[in-house]
């Protein structure tokens, strides 16, 4: 079976590590996956169970979102886009795919509307046709614009056979964020949530305080605030490890390097970031999906910073849900410095165990065996984990 998979990542790599886990469950049921990869390459992440086909790359300049940069750092242009439209189909046509398997849109990633419409229309017109899947994290960014919420629903109707949803209803359903889910109820699936395999073997207790960034791109306000609040910690004696992002700036991360000492390890990225989250004393760390995830599964005590810049609410949401569950504590980003991590450090360390709820961390494998019995034409019974 095989299976074409669009994936996009501007800021952060959230969207990619999913990804990458997503695409090594599918190869892991012995579908022929590619990447239609869509932004900058980042080394650490290479999708080692699938191939990997590089489209004209775009990335974003700091944090703003107003303006797409190509490759070489000027704005895309519209010739730019129809290059990579047609590269994309190019590579359709090129694999022939039993799956087109998209993420987040026409539920997000708007922006790329030139070439992920046209695409899902080309796949209408194989007879018989290729199946269409959207990859969706549980929560959705509010939007100013509801109509792109109406016009979305449209699309996945006309040309989406299923919808997979990241997450566990348990902990959040899509129509919370989502107003016209109930309307696209025969399609969706929860997966639960994805996050590193539940057979690994977990990482023994290290007592280590972990501070991570995902990408890193926006992360500075963070990394200064874990490294000054240090000592004003019943922590300050033990490891503390800094996992800035390859995304964090140059300048910064030296910076950042210069304020370490002997028990202080700064670095960009841990190839083995869950195994030292199971035995760390603490993390400190932005909300989102991905890291969050690797929290439920390490059970470790944390503190999140949720990036909310603009109009971004996803990670705002999930860290006020995952607090009042009493799974860590928070700190917002307005708020942020010195005494107020601190604080938030006791609070983490002082609060007794919570009963978890059982949440599904396994969504990796259950979206593979969806999208195996979907490319199978089992439409309905694949949905269900």
């Amino acid at each position: 079976m095989r299976v074409l998979f669009h994936v996009q990542h501007l800021l952060g790599v959230g969207h990619l590590r999913r990804g990458e886990l997503l695409a090594n469950a599918m190869a892991g049921r012995g579908m022929a996956v590619t990447i239609a990869l869509g932004g900058m390459p980042v080394p650490e992440m290479p999708f080692a169970g699938a191939d990997v086909v590089q489209l004209p790359a775009t990335k974003l300049k700091g944090a703003d979102f107003k303006v797409l940069y190509d490759a070489d750092g000027k704005p895309v242009t519209d010739a730019w886009r129809v290059a990579r439209r047609d590269a994309l189909l190019h590579l359709y046509e090129e694999i022939r795919p039993d799956i087109v398997l998209l993420e987040m849109y026409p539920f997000g990633r708007w922006r790329f509307g030139f070439e992920l419409l046209p695409l899902l229309e080309r796949a209408a017109r194989d007879k018989p046709r290729v199946k269409c899947v959207t990859s969706v994290r549980d929560i959705l960014v509010a939007t100013k614009h509801p109509e792109r919420a109406e016009k979305g629903a449209a699309i996945a109707r006309a040309h989406l056979d299923a919808v997979l949803v990241h997450s566990d209803p348990t902990l959040f359903a899509f129509e919370e964020t989502y107003p016209h889910a109930e309307e696209l109820a025969d399609l969706i699936g929860y997966t639960g949530y994805v996050t590193e395999p539940a057979e690994r073997v977990p990482g023994a207790s290290n007592g280590e305080v972990i501070v991570s960034a995902g990408g890193g791109a926006a992360a500075g306000g963070l990394m200064r605030a874990a490294m000054a609040a240090r000592p004003l910690t019943p922590l300050a004696d033990r490891v503390w490890r800094f996992f800035t992002g390859p995304r964090f700036p140059a300048e910064a991360f030296e910076e950042l390097s210069a304020m370490a000492d002997e028990r202080t390890v700064v670095a960009r990225f841990a190839p083995n970031f869950q195994e030292l989250l199971d035995g760390c004393a603490l993390s400190i760390s932005q909300a989102g999906y991905n890291t969050v995830m690797n929290l439920l599964r390490a059970e470790a005590p944390a503190v999140v910073v949720p990036y909310d810049e603009g109009e971004e609410t996803e990670q705002w949401h999930r860290s006020q849900r995952m607090r009042d569950m009493g799974f860590l504590s928070v700190v917002k980003a307005s708020e942020l410095s010195p005494p107020t991590m601190a604080a938030a450090i006791a609070e983490a360390l002082e609060r007794p165990a919570a009963k978890r709820p059982s949440i599904d961390l396994d969504g990796a494998e259950h979206a593979a065996r969806m999208i195996e019995a979907l490319g199978k034409g089992d439409d309905r019974s694949g949905m269900t984990r």
